[in-house]
């Protein structure tokens, strides 16, 4: 699964030049234009990592990160602040108040880049490494490939999207609008019924041994809340 970058700009040509060098780099975009936009989508999508330009209407990136970082869901999502200000004052405020790096512009795509994987290296290492671990799990995200105590277990595409999703943080639970928007697309209209048929076959595929025994329950049910991956 690639990974998932909200951008949020109000310039549209620094918006499209920073998602278009993100994509070519292999990450998922989805684009704000203000920062009211960009809070929304964080907390509908929860990416794996926030950009938020420092000037925008309605909400400033500073004001967006304040409000994500108090947020249940959303707190530990990585932040990236961009801002013209580059004063050390400025710099100190955007870290202060909960951003992960403050990049001043101008700026390369390549340094953007590279800023953006150090921090994710540093906040998120699960989803910058070929082989995601939890508990008796194994998830190598490269070849495609689950374990459950040594024994490969078959997944079709979207169970395994949604346990990748689900193992970059256990506990956390999320809810069927968060995992439709992340394995099948925002805006792709899936019922929940769908969503469950196939979280029923990933429990049942991970939660029984290659012999046909129940295996001790790895996934937790939230009623009217999603599921989440016991931590």
């Amino acid at each position: 699964m690639k990974v998932h970058a909200l951008i949020a700009d109000d310039e549209p040509n620094q918006l499209e030049l920073i998602a278009y060098n993100l994509n070519s780099a292999g990450f998922e975009v989805t684009r704000a234009s203000n920062g009211e936009e960009a809070l929304r989508l964080a907390e509908d999508i929860l990416p794996d990592i926030i950009i938020l330009d420092w000037m925008m209407p309605l909400l400033s990136g500073i004001d967006v990160c304040r409000k994500l970082r108090v947020a249940e869901p959303t707190k530990q999502i990585p932040i990236i602040i961009l801002s013209a200000r580059g004063e050390e004052g400025d710099r100190t405020l955007g870290l202060d108040i909960g951003a992960d790096d403050y990049i001043s512009k101008p700026f390369s795509p390549k340094e953007l880049i590279s800023r953006i994987k150090a921090v994710l290296r540093r906040s998120r290492p699960a989803i910058v490494t070929d082989v995601l671990e939890h508990k008796s799990l194994q998830i190598n995200t490269a070849a495609k490939t689950v374990k459950r105590n040594g024994m490969n277990i078959q997944l079709g595409p979207k169970e395994f999207s949604i346990l990748l999703m689900l193992i970059e943080r256990p506990g956390q639970v999320f809810s069927r609008t968060q995992i439709l928007d992340r394995v099948w697309g925002h805006g792709i209209n899936v019922g929940e019924r769908t969503i469950d048929a196939h979280f029923s076959r990933l429990r049942k595929a991970i939660n029984t041994s290659t012999d046909g025994k129940k295996l001790p329950e790895l996934f937790r049910t939230v009623r009217g809340g999603g599921y989440s991956l016991i931590d």
